[in-house]
């Protein structure tokens, strides 16, 4: 896992794509700071731009450098076991194309252990959209990604191919001290 730990880091250091396993499904991935970057992660699943992206964070540390955390959030933060994105507002130090319309951001503190060890050597926070072009099916497994995204990365992660994950993250969305469950 080292190895690809330190070959991935170098795919994202210059500004390239990745094809990589996260704690929920396979993922396509960038530096969520580089704007060239996170575009071609649009142009590769044809999105529009208007649709924001999911953003890994190795901590919660480095989550608070990029956004406000309610002692509401920390609480569901600390509590939680499964994968939880919390769509926050007004987050700094991303690329503008990361957030929705609304000045809003998708972020997940990651569990899984190779993406939390990439992200914090990486030291920047990375995009995390599904591995499939938009509007087609969310593959369950590496074999289940399609030819145009498996050619379209610069680098495919070379880990947990064989694994078949069926879980999605839990969806919350912030709003002063409301928190709104978009997908339990």
């Amino acid at each position: 896992m080292l190895s690809q730990i330190s070959i991935t880091h170098q795919y994202l250091k210059e500004g390239k794509t990745i094809l990589y396993p996260t704690d929920t499904v396979w993922g396509l991935g960038c530096d969520a700071t580089n704007f060239d970057s996170v575009s071609k992660i649009y142009q590769l699943k044809n999105r529009e731009e208007s649709k924001s992206l999911i953003v890994l964070v190795s901590s919660l540390t480095m989550l608070k450098k990029h956004v406000f955390v309610s002692d509401k959030v920390l609480d569901i933060l600390k509590k939680t076991k499964k994968p939880t994105t919390i769509i926050y507002k007004n987050p700094k130090g991303f690329a503008i194309n990361t957030f929705a319309k609304d000045n809003t951001i998708a972020i997940r503190i990651v569990q899984d252990d190779f993406c939390r060890k990439l992200i914090k050597r990486f030291g920047r926070p990375i995009i995390s959209t599904s591995a499939n072009v938009s509007g087609a099916i969310t593959p369950k497994s590496f074999k289940e990604i399609s030819q145009p995204i498996l050619e379209g990365v610069d680098y495919i992660v070379d880990l947990h191919k064989n694994k078949v994950n069926t879980k999605s993250s839990t969806i919350l969305k912030v709003d002063g001290n409301n928190i709104q469950v978009l997908r339990a």
